[in-house]
């Protein structure tokens, strides 16, 4: 039998559309495949369909996910699913069959016998541990308020390597509930925004968005610059560990705190 390979889009709604169409086409699952994205060289004897993400078809997989293998096993496949890692869409839904078409259930996370369950446990912790190291790292800045009396906004820039905004953004709406503030991933160009006292929802930047426009409040400078001295003040210089530090913090973390940001 010829193999199947679905083309889907970078995204949880792709992952998931190709799933349901995976499980549509009913023939089996051992001759088809999820792939995100276009690959480089083609196999021969093999056929590729490109899937749309679907919001109907996405939510009927949610549905069916929690139902059927709880809240822990959905979102361990949510982050595996906002990983990286391009393997993350085959690892993802062979995970699911495992679960549903072969019987795992519930307990389909500690079938490490299964290659792809153990790479799906692995790119969910991945995910998992950046998303944590982003919710001590983050540092937010102040904008210019727009109209007189209008609440400041705080504004934070990211760079993570997975999609981790809509997994930090519980955390910061539940500690800033009376704050306006956004997170902005630059790689991903998304941003998680959450007005004072309502839901946090996730929007995609424009093409005409421009970090450069952004006007910072007047007294946000003075702040940073407090935050760097308090920063050099309780460093003591003996005992400086440029190596350690990198460990506990990483430069790709670094380059967007503002004690590491020289002026």
């Amino acid at each position: 039998m010829e193999e199947k390979y679905f083309i889907c889009e970078d995204s949880l709604e792709g992952i998931f559309t190709g799933i349901y169409e995976a499980y549509a086409l009913r023939e089996g699952h051992e001759h088809v495949h999820i792939q995100i994205g276009e690959e480089d060289n083609l196999r021969l004897f093999a056929v590729y369909l490109h899937i749309f993400p679907d919001a109907v078809k996405t939510d009927k997989v949610v549905r069916t996910l929690k139902q059927r293998l709880g809240e822990h096993v959905y979102h361990t496949l949510c982050r595996a699913a906002a990983s990286c890692y391009p393997d993350k869409g085959e690892a993802v839904y062979r995970t699911v069959v495992d679960a549903i078409t072969a019987g795992s259930g519930r307990r389909v996370l500690g079938n490490f016998k299964n290659p792809y369950v153990a790479r799906c446990f692995e790119l969910a912790r991945f995910t998992a541990n950046e998303a944590h190291f982003e919710t001590e790292f983050i540092r937010f800045q102040e904008l210019m308020a727009g109209v007189s009396g209008e609440k400041a906004v705080l504004f934070s820039k990211i760079g993570p390597k997975n999609n981790v905004v809509p997994f930090v953004m519980p955390h910061f709406a539940d500690r800033l509930s009376i704050e306006n503030f956004m997170i902005y991933d630059e790689h991903r160009k998304l941003f998680g925004v959450h007005p004072a006292r309502e839901e946090w929802y996730l929007v995609s930047a424009g093409e005409e968005f421009d970090l450069q426009k952004l006007e910072f409040s007047e007294k946000e400078e003075g702040y940073q610059e407090l935050f760097r001295a308090f920063h050099r003040t309780i460093g003591i210089k003996s005992r400086e560990n440029k190596h350690l530090q990198r460990q506990m913090c990483a430069y790709r973390y670094q380059d967007y705190m503002v004690e590491f940001q020289q002026k």
